[in-house]
């Protein structure tokens, strides 16, 4: 489920030195191109999500969606799960991503299943809630934080709970970490990204996104309580997690 022909992203087309990324409504406008053009497999990403939503879930459990950006992720996760009576909620500390959420929402009848809260995730307190999911976001989070979320939200998940959480990563081996960097830039040059932009892009992130070994992804899920924190989807350096409170 998509909007059609959503504005193209070209924020680094210009020649002028890139400021740090940022989620402004510059980026707003642009960002579910974004998503779909550079990050591999996003969709199928989130239908895997559903299958695991679908075996660990019950009916009306809560499935809350941090760092929603335009809501992308749970519009499809609805249309996937139409009968398991999940309530989804999306957060996001972006006023101008959540305006556009809200409307695609209404654009799909969906309102009455999903609804959107402005809030800063590090604060976070939702307590007996089903599954988190925490794509592509925790990588924008400061290092010393993230321990602290994802201490929370394993809390704040009720007994059984998931925790959904994707990102990209970086590779123990140098030679081969950096051939994986090289076949991204080459998907993002196949979908229409010049290498101008594509350098830009890096640039603007080189300080912002941070990050973890996948190693190092599982470790800190463990060392928060998990029980369990398995990868279910890898595609070079991006994967997807799947980690389990106790019961």
């Amino acid at each position: 489920m998509s909007e059609s022909n959503p504005p193209r992203d070209t924020l680094f087309k210009v020649a002028s030195v890139p400021e740090d990324f940022v989620f402004s409504e510059r980026v707003v406008e642009v960002f579910d191109d974004m998503l779909d053009r550079s990050v591999p497999f996003y969709r199928d990403v989130i239908r895997a999500t559903a299958s695991l939503l679908q075996t660990s879930l019950t009916p009306q459990d809560r499935v809350v969606d941090l760092g929603c950006a335009t809501g992308t992720s749970l519009l499809e996760l609805s249309r996937l799960l139409p009968q398991a009576g999940l309530r989804f909620i999306g957060v996001d500390n972006s006023a101008a991503m959540l305006d556009k959420a809200r409307l695609k929402a209404e654009l799909f009848s969906k309102q009455d299943r999903i609804s959107f809260v402005e809030e800063d995730i590090t604060r976070l307190h939702r307590p007996g809630t089903g599954a988190f999911i925490i794509n592509y976001t925790l990588q924008f989070i400061r290092p010393l934080l993230r321990e602290e979320l994802l201490q929370r939200l394993h809390a704040d998940l009720r007994p059984g709970g998931i925790l959904i959480v994707s990102e990209k990563t970086i590779g123990q081996d140098i030679r081969l970490n950096r051939e994986f960097i090289e076949i991204y830039h080459q998907f993002k040059r196949d979908s229409g990204y010049s290498e101008l932009e594509i350098a830009k892009k890096r640039e603007a992130l080189e300080n912002v996104l941070i990050p973890f070994t996948i190693e190092e992804n599982k470790a800190l899920l463990k060392r928060v309580g998990f029980v369990s924190a398995e990868t279910f989807f890898q595609w070079f350096n991006f994967a997807s997690f799947v980690a389990v409170k106790g019961v």
